[in-house]
């Protein structure tokens, strides 16, 4: 029986990859209008995604050829995304500007990745 989930996830991640590069690239890089566009943005958050961007690009490609390597770095990516939105909580309870829209992108990241890495360990 063929996988059929496979080019789904693989496709979610690679779009959600060249997205997440795209749009950190842009306020680290980009001019200045895109930094205050992002407002109180969490410095380690940003890089921690933009650098991770390149993570589920492969991630995305080594899912797409079922390659084994692939189930594990989804795996690495989740619990990364999980500790770094720990990390964040800190940073907020301590008082650190945030804005509420981050709380949103890293339950979104933490989950969506929880769930390509548990479908990739499945197969």
């Amino acid at each position: 029986m063929r996988d059929t989930s496979r080019p789904v996830w693989a496709s979610i991640a690679l779009v959600f990859g060249a997205l997440t590069i795209f749009s950190g690239g842009r306020v680290l890089f980009g001019p200045e209008e895109a930094r205050v566009a992002a407002g109180n943005y969490v410095p380690f958050v940003l890089w921690f995604n933009f650098l991770a961007g390149f993570a589920y690009v492969a991630a995305g490609a080594g899912l797409w050829l079922w390659r084994r390597w692939a189930a594990w770095l989804a795996l690495g990516i989740a619990a990364a995304t999980a500790l770094v939105f720990a990390a964040f909580g800190v940073h907020v309870a301590m008082g650190g500007a945030f804005e509420l829209r981050t709380v949103a992108a890293m339950a979104l990241r933490t989950l969506l990745w929880a769930g390509i890495a548990v479908a990739a360990q499945r197969r």
